[in-house]
């Protein structure tokens, strides 16, 4: 049996990428389905842990890449991690089989195993990246989860107005007529009454005019100066925005941190950060900072320009400059980040509670005094005529 080389393994460089070096030959054409395919951040996190364990347990990549393909279950997924093998085993190296596959494997994903293949530490590398898809998920929950028990409130709410509204507020009005000396209804039962009606005729123009608001958004949302005035939006809210302001932050620490410690050029790596920032306004204050490097100037200061960084993070980012630690001190600025947002969704849900029990409240008080306000008044000129 052949004695496996270094060179052959998967901590070697660029020859642990390709099994063999043999010349290049296109993927079997049985392989061509997962181009486009979507795969859970969960699965691809699973996937390059399970690469990782192999790689630093010294298999070949080709065998690595075989085995997790035979454990995989059918889908888009299994196609896409086969059609990366073949390619590797034809030759290419292991970052340009993933980056025909954009779709699973991003930007971000491809350059960090390039920088791992190139310095011959492709397990340690697809380790971080783990690691980094880990926090980057678990950040994204933790955001989505505070937000699940308000979104529901709200939506019940809503539900249980527009169906008071709908087939409560009729009947009474039914009632009224059938009352003699009730005279004019109050101001309020009128407006109920009116908004009744509304809702029951015109539904279809209310329906048609959500769906046009809708795709109207959602047209100006990706637009550039729709995207643009969004995410400035979503920063200058008065509750929402710093949140925002702090996962946009986290998130820019922690690929950038993780981008330079993988060794990934600075330039390339701002500009898979400018890609994957999520936030029109931090891609602007990455070309800036792209633009102060170019010419020689620090990656602080231009941060510091943009707005979204508070102080205490541009002083680390320049000490980390100045020290020769900037992917530790990025690393340490989005660990802190992190534990803030935990705080501030808290404090974001905590805020938002008691403001829809309150809006719950007034508005069934306002719709029961609506509806009860004529009994009172047809009472009280019983009682006057006695």
């Amino acid at each position: 049996m052949p004695k496996i080389t270094k060179e052959a393994k998967g901590k070697g460089g660029r020859r642990g990428a390709g099994a063999s070096r043999s010349a290049p030959s296109s993927a079997p054409a049985a392989r061509k389905t997962g181009r486009r395919a979507r795969v859970s951040t969960k699965a691809l996190t699973q996937f390059t842990t399970q690469l990782s364990t192999l790689q630093d347990a010294g298999l070949p990549i080709v065998r690595s890449l075989k085995i997790l393909e035979g454990q995989m279950e059918r889908g888009p997924f299994k196609n896409v991690v086969g059609e990366v093998t073949d390619e590797v085993e034809a030759g290419s190296p292991l970052s340009e089989a993933m980056s025909r596959h954009p779709s699973v494997f991003d930007g971000l994903y491809t350059n960090m195993v390039k920088a791992g293949e190139a310095g011959g530490v492709l397990d340690v590398i697809l380790s971080r990246l783990a690691g980094f898809m880990e926090k980057a998920e678990k950040l994204k929950k933790r955001v989505k989860g505070a937000m699940i028990y308000p979104a529901v409130v709200f939506t019940v709410t809503m539900a249980i107005l527009l169906l008071i509204m709908i087939f409560v507020v009729p009947k009474f009005e039914q009632v009224f007529k059938q009352l003699p000396g009730l005279g004019e209804l109050p101001a309020l039962t009128q407006a109920l009454q009116g908004f009744s009606k509304f809702l029951l005729e015109k539904w279809h123009w209310i329906l048609l005019g959500l769906v046009c608001l809708v795709i109207a958004w959602k047209w100006f949302a990706v637009t550039r100066v729709g995207r643009r005035f969004i995410d400035r939006l979503k920063l200058s809210l008065p509750i929402l925005g710093p949140l925002v302001r702090k996962i946009v932050v986290a998130r820019f620490s922690r690929t950038f941190g993780t981008l330079i410690a993988s060794g990934v050029p600075i330039l390339e790596a701002l500009d898979i950060c400018q890609h994957t920032a999520g936030n029109s306004v931090m891609e602007e204050a990455l070309i800036g900072v792209r633009e102060s490097i170019s010419e020689g100037g620090t990656i602080a200061e231009p941060l510091g320009e943009s707005g979204i960084f508070d102080d205490i993070v541009v002083n680390m980012i320049d000490v980390g400059e100045e020290t020769g630690e900037l992917d530790k001190m990025l690393i340490r600025v989005a660990d802190n980040y992190d534990d803030e947002v935990d705080v501030a969704v808290g404090s974001l849900v905590s805020i938002i509670e008691p403001i829809l029990i309150v809006f719950m409240g007034g508005a069934v008080f306002l719709i029961v005094l609506g509806l009860f306000l004529p009994l009172l008044k047809l009472i009280q000129s019983i009682e006057q005529s006695m």
